[in-house]
């Protein structure tokens, strides 16, 4: 794997840095094949306690490479094996939606496109105040991938996702933390302290409790009741099992602050 796709580890926390910053981070094959090979390992591994997705150079992603869109236009293919190739190629949105830690976008600068999707699909986000973010695909006669459409639908409602992706309207971090779309948004030059004190904060939880409250609330949005219910006595029952919930009990009774393991 070239540096296309930095990874870093530290105190329980592993950071992504899509790292093309003379193209603001636009995707290359190796870069998404390297996001799916590392967010798989890491879903799975037992001493990441948070997952941090982030660009280098003062953007986040700019989502496909547009001037090579262009070179291959009117080029002869076979369409079933171009949707087989995206549909998996996108499984990394899905890595970063359903993996049991908490995954958190950091946007130093422009989200667009794909970028934009990648971006929604966390658990969190954290924007510099002057961040572009745009849906962008209408712009390029495009419909959307990886999965944009249905995380700013969840996040935002109907009406608004409508608008963003029809208009591909530019709004700023702060713009998109008034609206939901963002948890916060800080000065450019302060988005890496708050940020790393978000994943702090994050990696300090209760990891495998988190998981669980990630599944049930991805259940509450999509299913019923009652399968919510299903989902939430059973997490309930495994949260009693573990170190975290039986340490936190007696820290509870002790009266001090509990010291979460990720056990």
């Amino acid at each position: 794997m070239s540096d296309v796709l930095l990874e870093t580890f530290e105190d329980g926390i592993a950071t992504l840095t899509m790292n093309r910053p003379e193209a603001r981070n636009a995707f290359t094959r190796e870069m998404m094949d390297g996001l799916s090979e590392k967010l798989t390992r890491l879903a799975k591994d037992g001493s990441v306690r948070a997952v941090v997705l982030t660009g280098a150079g003062g953007a986040f992603c700019a989502g496909g490479d547009v001037k090579g869109f262009a070179a291959n236009a009117g080029a002869k293919v076979n369409i079933d094996e171009r949707i087989q190739d995206l549909r998996e190629r996108m499984e990394v949105s899905r890595l970063l939606h359903e993996m049991p830690k908490p995954t958190l976008a950091v946007i130093p600068g422009p989200a667009a496109g794909a970028g934009f999707s990648l971006a929604m699909a966390c658990d969190m986000r954290i924007a510099a105040d002057d961040a572009k973010i745009t849906t962008a695909f209408s712009k390029v006669g495009l419909s959307g991938d990886f999965g944009g459409t249905y995380f700013l639908t969840k996040l935002l409602g109907e009406a608004k996702a409508k608008e963003l992706y029809f208009t591909a309207d530019v709004i700023l971090g702060k713009e998109a933390e008034a609206i939901g779309m963002v948890n916060k948004s800080v000065p450019a030059d302060e988005l890496p302290a708050a940020a790393a004190a978000m994943a702090k904060r994050l990696a300090e939880l209760p990891t495998i409790a988190i998981g669980y409250m990630k599944k049930n609330i991805n259940t509450a949005s999509e299913g019923t009741l009652s399968e919510v219910l299903d989902w939430e006595a059973h997490q309930m029952i495994r949260s009693f099992e573990t170190e975290d919930h039986q340490g936190a009990a007696v820290a509870f009774v002790e009266k001090r602050a509990p010291e979460f393991k990720g056990r």
